[in-house]
């Protein structure tokens, strides 16, 4: 694949930072169980208003400072499976030993060196995802490297904190969020800026992802594991792009962003080539639309202003593209709604939204603009119009020095959108309720490596003769841990066999998934029940899916139950035997004409008799006799 730009020459920087929820009894710092609720279980529901508090040295985080604007309300849904801790009115227990151990086992498969004594912090987060306002986090490792086919990629920090609480809803003043994910361990893994193109940036990715999956004690499942990217060229600057949800998307995250950067470098250039500058003042300019016919302006005058902002010089700049479908106004925009707008309006793409161009020339006589101007207009209430063009201003200021550094969210294309300032220093402080770890040498010594996923995938194929393709879907499946076990169980047994297990548990499931059957209602008994039956011959291989879709709808039967009501418990070979006979004497001509080749086709006949309810191989077995019977009497 021909790479967009040369990365090398732009001066590329890239890193990641991996966090993975893992898969523990109990939470990092209660006792409470790990499951997600459905919300209409929620038995308690509270509320708070967040504010960023001074470090300790006397510094407010300029990201807590921005988000602590919206004054919002924050919304809490809480069950019988959440506790006082997560309400924030008990102090946190001890570090689950759990978690611990699971976050040494990554440390070593990450090469990397665990501290001597691991301290938990708090770190301020005020967008109402903890109750607390800040997260605990503990700094566990470091010093570590992973190899990628472009060369070696640095481990920085291996960190171990709590998941923040699952957002529910979102309005104009508040937001819900539940609590069961609150305090689920997670651990954060950051590399060094080693990563130099899309490429390499996915295939790391993809190699922390193996080796996570390795240990068995992660959680799987959308929203489990996120990937931030650190990204920076030569003359941009870092920029962290939060919430990058599949690996297919971090190379085109990567080359989006340094095409932003590019051309943002650009239109600086250019804009300072004009004698573009920043004219601070706001006008009021609700006069102007009076009589206006456009409808989102008339809605917002009857709640509040239009507030309009002069940019001198930036005339046909804020409508250029920076990425695909996203221009410099977009980034104005992005700006603006952290103060709660819907959004802003500018002179490059008017008229428009039913603004009319007499308007317009008179908007830019009322503030002074000329032909090389851009006017950028916002309609809400007036706290928010004027706090909104505040900060359009502030980021056309940036836009006159290049890349701002910032905070982005990843977006399903491919593309990013402004979240926050980068967080600094000021937002982590110490957690003085949660008692120290001592970590000997002994103890991270003690911690046993696990079987490597791709390791594992060979393993399957040499001995239990899997094919790539189902060895990888094995390996790969949430249902892992059960084939092993079932394999473990019958691994003695001639009905059963890997090839089998694989199938149903990769191929059958899903696509009973996919057909709309509640197969999440199959338990890990039921396959091992159902294993057993035809580990005995008391039901066919053939039988699995319909005895699988009678578990999936009736999960309180037991598999020979199921089989049963089905008539899927077997038939006895003098049965068989008697229907085979009939199926020859009905066909005698083909028998004879086509001889021990006749058995292909005549075993779509009797599996139709008996499909589910006897095995092939037995069915083909006393077939083929019967034929070769037949055949040395004429």
């Amino acid at each position: 694949m021909s790479e967009k730009f040369d990365y090398k020459k732009l001066g590329l920087k890239c890193g990641l930072e991996i966090h993975q929820q893992l898969d523990t009894k109990e939470k990092l710092f209660c006792r409470c169980p790990t499951k997600l609720r459905d919300t209409e279980e929620s038995n308690l529901e509270f509320f708070r208003y967040i504010r960023p508090a001074a470090s300790e040295m006397g510094e407010t985080d300029l990201a807590a400072l921005e988000q602590s604007k919206l004054n919002r309300k924050y919304i809490y849904k809480a069950y019988d499976s959440t506790c006082l801790v997560e309400y924030d009115e008990e102090p946190p227990n001890e570090i689950d030993k759990e978690a611990l151990n699971t976050s040494l086992t990554i440390t070593k498969l990450l090469n990397m060196q665990p501290v001597d004594q691991m301290h938990v912090m708090r770190k301020i987060v005020v967008d109402g995802s903890n109750t607390t306002g800040f997260q605990r986090t503990a700094f566990l490792a470091s010093g570590g490297y992973l190899e990628t086919s472009k060369g070696y990629v640095g481990m920085e920090s291996l960190c171990l904190e709590e998941e923040s609480a699952r957002i529910i809803e979102q309005n104009t003043d508040s937001t819900i969020y539940s609590l069961d994910r609150l305090g689920i361990p997670l651990v954060e893994i950051g590399t060094a800026p080693d990563i130099r193109t899309p490429q390499q940036a996915r295939e790391t990715a993809q190699l922390i992802g193996m080796l996570l999956r390795s240990t068995g004690k992660v959680k799987r499942g959308l929203g489990t594991i996120r990937q931030d990217v650190n990204i920076s060229i030569a003359k941009g600057a870092r920029i962290e792009i939060k919430g990058v949800q599949s690996l297919e998307q971090i190379e085109s995250i990567v080359e989006n962003e340094v095409e932003r950067q590019i051309n943002l470098i650009k239109i600086r250039d250019e804009l300072l080539q004009k004698g573009a500058h920043i004219n601070e003042n706001m006008y009021d300019v609700s006069e102007v639309f009076a009589d206006t016919q456009s409808k989102i302006i008339k809605k917002a005058l009857k709640k509040g202003k239009v507030i309009a902002g002069v940019l001198p010089g930036f005339a046909g700049y804020i409508g250029k593209e920076i990425q695909p479908g996203r221009r410099l106004g977009t980034e104005f925009s992005d700006r603006a709604k952290t103060s709660g707008v819907g959004g802003i309006f500018h002179t490059d793409e008017l008229p428009n939204y039913g603004i009319t161009e007499d308007e317009i020339e008179s908007l830019c006589e009322y503030v002074n603009a000329g032909d090389n101007d851009a006017v950028v207009l916002v309609s809400d209430n007036e706290k928010r119009s004027f706090s909104a063009m505040e900060s359009v201003i502030q980021r056309a200021k940036e836009a006159l020095e290049g890349v701002p550094e910032e905070t982005r969210k990843a977006l399903p294309d491919g593309n990013t959108s402004y979240m926050r300032p980068l967080p600094g220093a000021a937002r982590m402080y110490p957690e003085t309720d949660v008692p120290q770890v001592e970590i000997s040498r002994e103890y991270f010594e003690s911690i046993e490596m696990p079987e490597l996923l791709s390791d594992k995938i060979n393993r399957f194929k040499q001995e239990f003769g899997l094919n790539q393709e189902l060895a990888e879907k094995v390996v790969q499946s949430k249902d892992l841990l059960l084939f092993e076990d079932i394999i473990r169980t019958f691994k003695d047994s001639s009905n059963i066999n890997a090839t089998m297990v694989a199938r149903t548990l990769t191929g059958t499931v899903p696509e009973l998934r996919r057909e709309g059957v509640e197969v999440d209602s199959i338990t890990d008994e039921h396959f091992f029940q159902l294993f057993e039956l035809v580990e005995g011959g008391k039901t066919a291989k053939e039988g699995i899916e319909e005895i699988l879709k009678k578990l999936a709808d009736n999960p309180e039967l037991s598999a020979e139950n199921a089989a049963s009501e089905l008539g899927l418990t077997g038939v006895d070979t003098s049965e068989i035997e008697k229907f085979v006979d009939e199926v020859i004497d009905n066909r005698e001509e083909f028998v004879q004409e086509k001889g021990l080749d006749a058995v292909g086709p005549l075993m779509g006949v009797v599996m139709g008799e008996f499909r589910g309810k006897a095995d092939g191989k037995q069915v083909s077995s006393i077939l083929k006799q019967k034929i070769e019977e037949y055949l040395s009497q004429q």
